[in-house]
């Protein structure tokens, strides 16, 4: 990536810091492929974490195909258009035509949706092609009540007509189950787009877990669940709105920095 003199930065400062911004947006997306790996929510070269550039225009990040998770740094990140056409590649790889139809379809209708995260999990899969989806059981997913889109699966996204399905589908929900095929989040931050799908996938697993033991549930009232649904998106809202500090994810970025020191010396 090409950086301006320290000379011409320092003449302009806004262009200082929208220099200081995109790096900090490629830190984060790096970090969260890194994390995504390093919680076993990956799926080999597939899937993928879209995020929005900041300065305005449509450009994005994400990630080189081929490269497993563990191995995206800031620097290797692909930038493409709103259409998927590649801008800047630094490794040559290009990126997964299939995995930014679903992305770009998101990015165009919401402009909220800063960072697009989407996995294949087992357990994200094998809610996914439960009838009645996601459950609110436990305090992980009644977090979700009235956040929760459905889309119904229709092949691998190869397709460009699907997106408008994709999109009506999502409204203006933060979640969404693509069924028979796995888990999407969006975040007006890519901390906040990791956050939701941790706490989503944690619920999938929780989900079966319970279904396996077999043992009469407990059920939560919808009254209830809507309470902390509500609780929940204040406390996003807190940290996207109001400038609490995002204590969680700088653990996870902490985290990382001890499993994962090669992506700090790729940093540049």
């Amino acid at each position: 990536m090409n950086a301006a003199s320290p000379a011409l930065l320092a003449d302009h400062p806004e262009k200082s810091d929208l220099a200081a911004e995109i790096q900090t947006m490629r830190v984060d997306l790096a970090a969260a492929y890194r994390l995504i790996h390093r919680l076993g929510l990956d799926d080999s070269i597939y899937t993928h974490i879209s995020a929005r550039l900041p300065g305005g225009g449509h450009r994005f990040l994400i990630n080189p195909y081929g490269m497993r998770f563990e191995e995206v740094t800031p620097q290797n990140l692909v930038t493409v258009d709103i259409d998927g056409r590649v801008i800047e590649d630094p490794m040559g790889l290009g990126i997964n035509p299939a995995g930014f139809t679903i992305h770009s379809a998101i990015h165009a209708a919401r402009h909220d949706a800063v960072c697009v995260l989407h996995t294949h999990t087992v357990a994200g899969v094998a809610v996914s092609c439960q009838e009645e989806g996601l459950l609110p059981l436990n305090q992980w997913s009644m977090q979700f009540t009235g956040r929760l889109a459905y889309h119904a699966y229709e092949g691998i996204a190869l397709d460009l007509d699907e997106r408008q399905r994709l999109v009506a589908d999502l409204g203006d929900k933060p979640v969404m189950v693509l069924r028979n095929h796995g888990l999407l989040t969006c975040g007006r931050t890519v901390g906040e787009a990791f956050r939701l799908m941790h706490n989503m996938e944690r619920s999938c697993r929780a989900q079966l877990a319970i279904q396996a033991a077999g043992a009469p549930v407990i059920r939560p009232s919808a009254a209830v669940a809507t309470k902390t649904a509500g609780q929940y998106a204040a406390g996003y809202d807190r940290v996207v709105l109001q400038g609490a500090p995002d204590n969680e994810w700088a653990a996870f970025k902490r985290m990382l920095a001890r499993t994962d020191p090669d992506f700090f010396d790729a940093q540049g």
